[in-house]
């Protein structure tokens, strides 16, 4: 019997496959739990419909990451800190920072998670750091540290 798994079946499929199964396991295993449905014509036309909605907010949302990353690479931060002796800050800029200051500087408002930062800036400079906005899209960031 073939099925539409609703849900993640471990040693069978993930959710959305089509799979082919004995029709006892289906009944009195699948069904029951909700696990799977039967692939009837119209299931399986919903679940091309389902495919291609998925499909299309995925595509969307890299585009939407693509627009943000041109924004992002035109624009540096400028964060202004007090320092001691050689140029060392008093505590750490960390993602967080980062991403206050892209929001008041700039209006771009990312999410601290997104800035790939190895260890917090501890002294002053120019740094450029990578923003990950989608899986498949990244923007790098000047972030510049002064004394102020």
């Amino acid at each position: 019997m073939k099925v539409i798994l609703l849900q993640d079946v471990k040693s069978l499929g993930k959710k959305g496959d089509l799979v082919n199964v004995a029709d006892g396991y289906a009944r009195n295993f699948l069904f029951p739990k909700n696990l799977a449905v039967e692939a009837t014509p119209g299931n399986l036309a919903k679940l091309e419909q389902e495919k291609r909605a998925r499909e299309n907010k995925l595509a969307r949302e890299k585009q939407e990451a693509e627009e943000l990353a041109g924004k992002i690479k035109s624009s540096t931060v400028t964060l202004k800190v007090k320092a001691g002796e050689q140029g060392k800050i008093f505590g750490s800029i960390t993602s967080k920072d980062i991403a206050e200051a892209l929001n008041k500087q700039h209006g771009l408002d990312i999410d601290k998670r997104k800035i790939q930062l190895d260890e917090p800036i501890k002294s002053l400079g120019s740094y450029e750091i990578t923003v990950k906005l989608h899986p498949e899209v990244e923007a790098r960031l000047i972030v510049r540290v002064t004394e102020g």
